[in-house]
């Protein structure tokens, strides 16, 4: 059996967060083995992925079924060399994390990312005597119970960490919506990179003038071309009052044509962007 390619993949956070989780599943369906690159922000890891001696790949979050889409990371991708050539959707497991053999009424104090803290409320809404504390990571915050030593402390992060760092699981899957579900983009370097246009599914930017009817045009002729849209997502344009970026993701139907598209695209609008043309994403458990 021929042996795995090794790929390095920039991810925000570090090693047992679930951005690993996601570029792991990604690339092992591919039979290639993942070095993480940890990034401490998304602007880092946009930084990392366009820097060819760091990395091949990035994953980046870019919208939750609970918190919605993470706005900052749509300007960050269009004003990258960076193309979407795949996706991943994650279901999203938190865990309770700590020292082995403590028990839930041992612990004092527990550390994770705001958005873990609050999608759990209603778990420690049954455990009042713990203290929640905010910090910037999940799989962070197991690492820090995990040197601190402190049996009183625990983390909310994914299984992956509590493996990684050797930590026990004190309770599993304790978010509260079960349906919890964040999109990842996977990232490449757009040098030399050829959009294919027989992918179904597309990725765009773009502004259009503030006229009344501009938008709706767009999305007229879209919906005449044999495409889904399936996200549509708007940005303030900086120094410009009341108009707006547009990030559009459509899936293209059997019949539809990539360059009539992208040519009424670019009758239609300014400042046209193709951020990606990739397959859909599948569903996968963390």
């Amino acid at each position: 059996m021929d042996k795995k390619k090794t790929i390095k993949v920039v991810i925000q956070g570090v090693q047992g967060a679930f951005h690993e989780i996601a570029a792991r599943h990604y690339f092992e369906d591919k039979l290639s083995e993942v070095e993480v690159v940890p990034a401490r922000t998304f602007k880092e890891l946009i930084e990392k992925a366009e820097s060819l001696s760091e990395s091949d790949y990035a994953v980046m979050a870019i919208e939750n079924t609970i918190a919605g889409s993470l706005l900052q990371n749509y300007i960050l991708l269009k004003d990258s060399n960076l193309t979407i050539v795949g996706e991943v959707l994650l279901r999203i497991k938190h865990n309770l994390l700590a020292l082995n053999g403590i028990s839930i009424e041992e612990i004092e104090e527990v550390y994770s990312h705001p958005m873990a803290i609050l999608q759990c409320a209603e778990f420690f809404r049954d455990h009042e005597h713990i203290r929640l504390v905010e910090a910037d990571d999940t799989a962070a915050s197991a690492i820090r119970v995990k040197q601190n030593q402190n049996p009183k402390r625990a983390a909310i992060a994914s299984k992956l960490a509590a493996e990684q760092i050797g930590l026990s699981v004190v309770a599993e899957e304790i978010e509260t919506n079960h349906r919890n579900y964040t999109r990842f983009l996977v990232l490449e370097r757009k040098d030399g990179h050829q959009y294919k246009k027989h992918h179904v599914k597309v990725s765009v930017s773009f502004a259009v003038e503030h006229m009344v009817g501009s938008l709706s045009t767009v999305l007229n002729n879209l919906s005449k071309n044999n495409t889904n849209l399936t996200k549509i997502q708007s940005m303030p344009i900086i120094g410009k009052e009341w108009q707006y970026y547009f990030f559009v993701d459509f899936i293209i139907n059997g019949k539809g044509d990539f360059e009539k598209i992208m040519d009424d695209l670019r009758n239609d609008t300014s400042e046209l962007k193709i951020l990606g043309t990739y397959e859909k994403g599948e569903y996968y458990d963390s």
